[in-house]
């Protein structure tokens, strides 16, 4: 079978002499020193000032909104993974929608402006597939309105704006460290702030709101990472060039191949792609349902990422029709890519696709 994506397994004895210092040490989890030490490294790689590790990319969106204490509604893309409104709705605020642009699939910063009343409270913008928004005109409109700004950066590891990391910008920046994700520690996630102060209430939130053994300072939860998870991440870091690579490799045969005959997602031109997803758009989605079941009778998983589109979700209650989400949604189909996926795979899947 070729599935979507495929967890990157680093080498087992590496890995191996990680848990073997865990072991030594008996220091499962709450901050122990494998989790500081890819804490400092993540941060050096990624060239970003504060990163706080956690249990998982949900709960990084949930501790960001806490952190920043919103309230009421948030201006949030329709087009994304269910986590981006779900943690919203979770938390008690009103996810708004503002509808996307067509050709980037990012949330377009024309529409967001129309959607603030005297009840909002911030804009949680997703970089889709990794793709950098526009984060200046966001920016602005949220200087404009004052409010906040969290972006939902579950694909973006790596990727850059105008050669900086994309994490620096907003308030908050999150990442998701799942297992299927470019970079993972099994499970696992980061939130990402500039803001010295914000980093230490966020690193309050995650224990508990534990300052010290006899001290309970605020509220909290349980949002830690732990330790095995680190020693995973500090292996795929190692690593990491190579994955990339190998990502852009496959994402470059795609694009040669099917150029001309699909269309693919465009990328910000101050942007840098990190190659996470391998998206491309149908001209309709009776030729992607086609497609589809074709792929699958030769035992190879493409995924409607993303679908469906998130204004249509009935327990949101919400009445906005966001026609570019919906209709990108209905059209657009995830290629298999990961690492160590083989150039025969690929062009299979090539041959597949063009076949229809």
């Amino acid at each position: 079978m070729i599935p979507v994506t495929k967890a990157y397994l680093p080498n087992k004895d590496k890995y191996q002499s990680y848990v073997d210092r865990i072991f030594a040490s008996g220091w499962l989890t709450n901050n122990g020193s494998l989790l500081q030490e890819l804490e400092q490294r993540l941060a050096e790689y990624l060239g970003v000032k504060n990163i706080i590790l956690v249990a998982n990319g949900s709960l990084a969106l949930q501790l960001a909104y806490k952190a920043l204490e919103l309230k009421g509604e948030v201006i949030t893309t329709p087009f994304s993974f269910a986590a981006t409104t779900s943690t919203l709705a979770w938390e008690g605020l009103t996810p708004i929608f503002a509808d996307i642009d067509p050709n980037s699939f990012n949330i377009d910063p024309v529409k967001i402006e129309a959607q603030i009343t005297a009840n909002t409270s911030a804009i949680v913008p997703v970089h889709v597939f990794g793709n950098p928004c526009e984060v200046e005109a966001i920016q602005a409109i949220a200087d404009k309105h004052n409010l906040k700004v969290i972006y939902d950066a579950a694909h973006a590891f790596g990727s850059e704006y105008k050669g900086q990391s994309v994490l620096n910008f907003g308030d908050i920046s999150t990442l998701s460290f799942h297992a299927t994700k470019l970079f993972h520690t099994i499970e696992g996630g980061a939130v990402i702030t500039n803001d010295d102060e914000l980093a230490k209430k966020i690193r309050l939130l995650i224990n508990f709101g534990i300052s010290s053994p006899t001290t309970i300072t605020s509220v909290g939860t349980n949002a830690k990472m732990n330790e095995f998870e680190a020693a995973m991440g500090l292996c795929v870091l190692d690593e990491i060039e190579t994955i990339k690579q190998q990502r852009a490799d496959i994402w470059q045969i795609y694009t040669e191949e099917l150029a001309g005959l699909f269309q693919f997602q465009q990328w910000n031109e101050n942007g840098q792609n990190n190659h996470a997803y391998a998206p491309v758009l149908f001209e309709s989605e009776e030729q992607l349902l086609k497609v589809e079941v074709q792929l699958k009778e030769n035992n190879i998983l493409a995924r409607r990422y993303f679908y469906p589109s998130l204004d249509t979700l009935d327990y949101l209650k919400t009445k906005q029709v966001c026609k570019y989400s919906r209709d990108i949604a209905s059209r657009i189909l995830c290629l298999p890519i990961y690492p160590n996926l083989t150039i025969e795979s690929v062009k299979k899947v090539i041959h597949l696709i063009k076949s229809n």
